[in-house]
């Protein structure tokens, strides 16, 4: 246990609407809920205007929409999350070279190890506290200046207690639990709060009485470890007594990289089943590849009509991150799923990974690009004619373009959110998309339908810009990357 609250812990808050309300003038202040908007959408996050409603994560859109109609839905930009979160990340390091991302918005960093580690040493506990509070709050203001949000900060000399913190912080605080007070924070929580609590084992903790945290504590720990297990029941005891030995670990080496997408309609034909699966796969290999990596195993997902979950998996004698290789597998591996009824969601992904490739080991590949090649070009000239292609194409956010980057690569990661096909001919545009207009400049759409699409035109730290009407082809109109919301460091 230290003695000084050195571990920080940082949580942006509502961080994915917080960034549309940064980029967006004219949101400032106003209810914003991000995620999926089809039929079956779900909300990946609602702003605190929005959550007054009983808006929340992970509720189904249509749901959120229904507490709160005047809410501003978008689709999200996680390009420019990940933008964001980059420079985030960034300010993190300048603290300290012990960075731990937890995920785009959240990340542990151990004060000790950085330039002012000899000061707080030196400084007692007194000293050492009031600095490490001070470098919070400035950096709580630094997010604030150089990109207009909001961040939630928990000091306290061990992880676990610096996250109990950050919560009590949010939204905008900073909250310091000295070291000597963990019982005293940690005993009115209910059980829940302690990592490794989920509801199973809370089930099994209520079964026998014990519901907060305190009563835990007071529970000895052969006890716990008869009712929970050896491993479980000591860590949970140990918790609860407020003794965390975990350290803050820079780098966490990914197990997996993987993609999926839920469909707003259901699958039910095969031949589009596998020109999903075929897409899911390229995308996959993208993001292997980009990560340099290579794997052994890939895994498929299938989640059919009545929500069933299936996974089959497949392993190879050595890593690839052959395209053709890695697809065959996936389309194999689909034929030992009973697809009747339809699909809601399907995802490839690949684990067993690696620093290299072994193409050596890997004859086989040439054999699968030729058996594969006929059927491939088949399936892509069928897909240049459907709808969703097209959509894809010139809207820029079905398939290739927001998909790609919404999917996940792992438990903490974001999900995809797919639009399905509607069928319906000429260009879709999407609430929140950036765009780009000839004559008007920058801009993002506002909604669209029966042939128009409002767009407004504003850019970030200006004033609310103007809204103009155009039809869904007027050629002036072009999908856009999203804006830079991060000043320039020590700019106005």
């Amino acid at each position: 246990m230290r003695d000084l609250p050195s571990i920080l812990h940082l949580d942006m808050d509502a961080f994915f609407a917080s960034v549309e309300q940064a980029s967006k003038p004219s949101l400032r202040g106003k209810a914003v809920v991000v995620g999926g908007l089809g039929g079956r959408g779900v909300v990946a996050t609602a702003s605190y205007e929005a959550r007054v409603f009983g808006v929340h994560s992970a509720m189904p859109m249509a749901q959120a929409r229904r507490r709160c109609p005047n809410a501003a839905f978008l689709v999200p930009r996680f390009e420019l999350y990940r933008q964001v979160s980059d420079f985030v990340m960034g300010l993190l390091r300048e603290l300290s070279p012990l960075v731990e991302p937890l995920s785009l918005d959240e990340a542990f960093v151990d004060l000790e190890a950085g330039p002012y580690g000899e000061l707080l040493r030196e400084g007692g506990p007194v000293a050492g506290a009031a600095l490490v509070r001070a470098l919070a709050e400035d950096l709580r203001s630094d997010i604030l200046t150089e990109v207009g949000l909001t961040a939630s900060v928990g000091l306290s000399g061990t992880k676990f207690l610096a996250k109990i913190a950050s919560e009590q912080a949010k939204p905008d605080g900073l909250v310091l639990i000295e070291p000597g007070r963990e019982r005293e924070i940690l005993d009115p929580l209910p059980v829940r709060a302690l990592p490794g609590v989920g509801p199973a084992t809370a089930e099994t903790l209520r079964r026998f009485g014990i519901t907060r945290v305190s009563q835990v504590a007071a529970t000895s720990e052969d006890e716990l470890v008869r009712l929970l297990g050896r491993a479980h029941g000591a860590g949970v005891h140990a918790l609860a007594l407020g003794v965390d030995e975990r350290a803050v670990v820079a780098e966490r080496d990914a197990k997996s990289v993987s993609v999926e997408d839920t469909f707003e309609v259901d699958l039910a034909d095969r031949e589009r089943i596998r020109g999903e699966l075929d897409r899911l796969s390229e995308r996959c290999v993208r993001r292997l590849r980009a990560a340099g990596r290579s794997g052994r195993t890939v895994v498929i997902k299938v989640r059919r009509f009545d929500f069933s979950t299936l996974t089959r998996s497949e392993t190879l004698p050595a890593p690839t991150d052959d395209p053709l290789v890695i697809a065959a597998m996936a389309r194999r591996l689909l034929e030992q799923v009973e697809l009747t009824g339809g699909v809601r969601l399907l995802g490839v992904g690949v684990s067993g990974l690696a620093d290299f490739t072994q193409e050596d080991l890997f004859a086989q590949a040439q054999a699968l690009r030729e058996a594969e090649e006929e059927a491939f070009a088949e399936l892509a000239a069928e897909a240049e004619g459907e709808a969703e292609a097209a959509l894809a194409e010139d809207a820029g956010v079905a398939v290739d373009g927001q998909a790609e980057e919404a999917a996940y690569g792992g438990p903490d990661g974001p999900r995809a959110f797919h639009p399905g096909s509607s069928g319906t001919p000429g260009r879709r545009w999407w609430p929140g998309q950036d765009v780009r207009h000839a004559e008007h400049g920058a801009g993002w759409v506002q909604g669209s339908g029966v042939g128009r699409v409002t767009v407004r035109f504003e850019l970030p730290w200006a004033e609310p810009g103007r809204v103009r009407t155009f039809s869904v082809d007027d050629p002036a109109l072009e999908p856009a990357d999203p804006p830079t919301i991060a000043r320039a460091r020590g700019g106005a």
